[in-house]
């Protein structure tokens, strides 16, 4: 009897190990979420910051600049290149210089095969873009402005 007792035990915990196998195998294999999750690259990392960048308030901005600013002057690498830039080529800010970002991305724009090199001439090629188009805008409204005062002295000629 205690044999019988034993070898049902034994055949129990059989069991019960070979229950538990699955759920080993199914712990050694990543969940879902970890599958998708990848190291990020610098210049996704930028994106990500332009994204980031353009929701902070005035304040911040300032706050961020001063930031971006001394890790350009520590180290002038591209990657702080281009961030100093995304923050001076943020439209309508007090921090705005084109001039300076476009100053900054040349350089990285022009390496050929350079790790930042497209996103540069993609940030410089945006900002060229609103230059020409705000200095279109500012002849538009010279020209509208010089209508309006032709029409106010032919109104005064008719008097």
């Amino acid at each position: 009897m205690k044999k019988a007792r034993i070898a049902g035990w034994v055949g129990c915990l059989a069991l019960l190990a070979g229950c538990a196998a699955p759920q080993e195998v199914e712990t050694q294999q990543p969940a879902p979420a970890a599958q998708a999750e990848r190291p990020i690259s610098d210049v996704e990392s930028l994106l990500l910051y332009y994204r980031h960048i353009g929701k902070l308030e005035e304040s911040q901005l300032s706050r961020e600049h001063e930031i971006s600013r001394r890790a350009y002057a520590r180290e002038r690498s591209d990657f702080n290149r281009v961030r100093l830039a995304m923050l001076l080529g943020l439209p309508n800010t007090a921090l705005s210089d084109d001039a300076r970002a476009l100053e900054l991305l040349a350089p990285v724009a022009k390496k050929e095969g350079g790790e930042f090199s497209a996103l540069a001439a993609l940030l410089a090629t945006q900002l060229q873009e609103r230059q020409r188009l705000n200095a279109l805008a500012q002849d538009l409204q010279q020209k509208l402005d010089a209508l309006k005062s032709l029409e106010r002295s032919m109104m005064e000629r008719k008097r």
